[in-house]
């Protein structure tokens, strides 16, 4: 006969062979803003869901929690860093993001962050006409965040450049602090859909390397595991081609951009890792456009 004690103890050892997706469920946590809510996020947190989604029957169950605080990108990232209330941070890499926190190495926006094209006031489409060359642009001044890569990229380029909060970057370019607001191809549309004085500029585009990349603690040995698992599933079986084509932060984005009828300048992004610079020859992992 097996007693109580017997009983127990098979139990806590079967209990032991089991893997950790057998009975734990994955808490991830991510920031989102109150006061600055933004529509575009909603790609990010949907594709964080779908990864996490394909990776259950291997990792087990997850919950995601939004930790509502309103604070700039950086300040995330030191937050995951510390692993102090926040799991997972998406944003455009660099050598020294890298070093900091752990990258999965999947470029979650398909390249796209790199595709500029501007935000301007009305009046001033007149500013820039299709025929303009670099040297011209870069003698107007360009508006972007403080803690953006995409500030670094553009000096380096030649670019003039005016940095501030981003909450604050539209209402700076309604006081023409600044002329012009590039904004990756996804973005402005969103952005000026009540701004009645700005519009999308017709004639131009930027172009430069920008992986966006989920990051986590490089502690987080588990999540990042789960993440690069979860993203190459979708990516090999073709959902994650299907996502981006689909989704409503992207799904129109050609077609509004009329990128094939833009002048395009090619820029250099010096703040890329070799990691990151090795990913960029395989053409399955990035957007393809005409230029």
């Amino acid at each position: 006969m097996i007693h109580n004690k017997q009983v127990k103890l098979l139990i806590a050892l079967f209990l032991l062979t089991l893997p950790a997706s057998a009975y734990s469920t994955d808490i991830v946590r991510y920031n989102i803003s109150e006061n600055f809510s933004d529509p575009k996020q909603a790609y990010y947190i949907d594709l964080l869901e779908l990864a996490l989604t394909a990776s259950k029957k291997k990792y087990g169950d997850y919950q995601l929690e939004p930790v509502v605080i309103d604070m700039p990108q950086g300040r995330t990232s030191i937050m995951v860093q510390n692993n102090a209330n926040i799991d997972v941070v998406w944003r455009m890499t660099s050598r020294s993001i890298e070093q900091q926190l752990q990258a999965v190495y999947i470029p979650i926006l398909k390249g796209l962050m790199g595709y500029r094209v501007f935000i301007i006031r009305k009046t001033d489409q007149a500013l820039y006409p299709q025929d303009m060359n670099k040297q011209q642009l870069q003698q107007l001044l360009a508006g972007q965040g403080l803690d953006w890569p995409d500030s670094d990229i553009l000096r380096y380029n030649g670019f003039n450049v005016s940095t501030a909060n981003a909450t604050v970057l539209l209402k700076m370019l309604t006081k023409r602090r600044f002329d012009y607001f590039p904004r990756a191809l996804h973005e402005p549309w969103i952005e000026i859909s009540k701004q009645p004085s700005m519009t999308v500029e017709e004639n131009l585009l930027l172009k430069y390397p920008a992986p966006m990349y989920f990051f986590v603690s490089k502690e987080n040995t588990r999540l990042h595991q789960r993440l690069s698992y979860g993203l190459q599933k979708i990516i090999y079986s073709a959902r994650f081609e299907d996502f981006f084509k689909h989704h409503p932060v992207t799904s129109d984005i050609i077609d509004k951009a009329n990128i094939e009828h833009r002048t395009v300048f090619e820029l250099t992004n010096p703040l890329l890792s070799l990691k990151t610079q090795a990913l960029l020859e395989n053409e399955k992992l990035w957007f393809k456009s005409i230029h």
